[in-house]
């Protein structure tokens, strides 16, 4: 008989399922991973895992839940650091870039297409609405400070839009050796921001 687990020893083996899990995803891609290798990286029965989490997709949505969360905590320090508005704003903006960068695989997972029916996973609903949060947060300083005009909502997914695209861009590789993928993200949210700005 399998012995009684206390929450520490859940919660432990559920952060070391996960870790194990975004690795493997990232390496294979979510359908190329089984539940005996995950089992198998962690040196545990093939079954062990099942005690934990119902299926492949539920530990799938734990991971990108578990880098949602890390992503917005890593926002939301970003923004508590700062209190001037537009220093706070390039700050939460540095942050995204660095936790991306230093993060691949779960920044990859997070936006991951393959997982249909996400209202399923509340700690994954949770976890993006924590870190979208943070990105409208982000644009509603850039109104108060007179830096943009407009909906903080629609300026947060304009500008989210633009850094993902050229983060994921980057990650694969396909920006130009003669482009500075730095400077493309300030020419970027400049361009942005100059079209955003209060009309005189």
């Amino acid at each position: 008989m399998p012995r009684l687990l206390s929450e520490s020893d859940v919660a432990e083996f559920r952060e070391r399922l996960i870790a194990a899990a975004e690795r493997l995803f990232a390496e294979h891609g979510p359908d190329g991973v089984t539940m005996r290798q995950l089992a198998s990286a962690l040196g545990v029965s093939p079954m062990t895992p099942y005690r934990y989490f119902k299926d492949k997709d539920a530990i799938l949505a734990a991971v990108r839940a578990s880098g949602f969360a890390r992503f917005a905590s890593a926002l939301e320090a970003a923004t508590a650091a700062s209190a001037d508005g537009l220093d706070r704003s390039q700050s939460t903006g540095r942050a995204y870039v660095r936790f991306a960068l230093e993060n691949q695989d779960a920044y990859r997972l997070m936006f991951d297409f393959s997982q249909p029916g996400e209202a399923d996973y509340p700690e994954l609903v949770a976890a993006s609405t924590r870190a979208r949060a943070m990105l409208i947060r982000h644009a509603e300083g850039l109104v108060a400070t007179g830096e943009a005009e407009g909906d903080p909502e629609m300026i947060a997914h304009i500008l989210w839009a633009s850094l993902h695209g050229g983060l994921v861009l980057q990650m694969a590789g396909k920006v130009s050796p003669r482009v500075d993928p730095s400077a493309m993200r300030r020419e970027a949210f400049a361009t942005i921001l100059r079209g955003l700005k209060p009309k005189a």
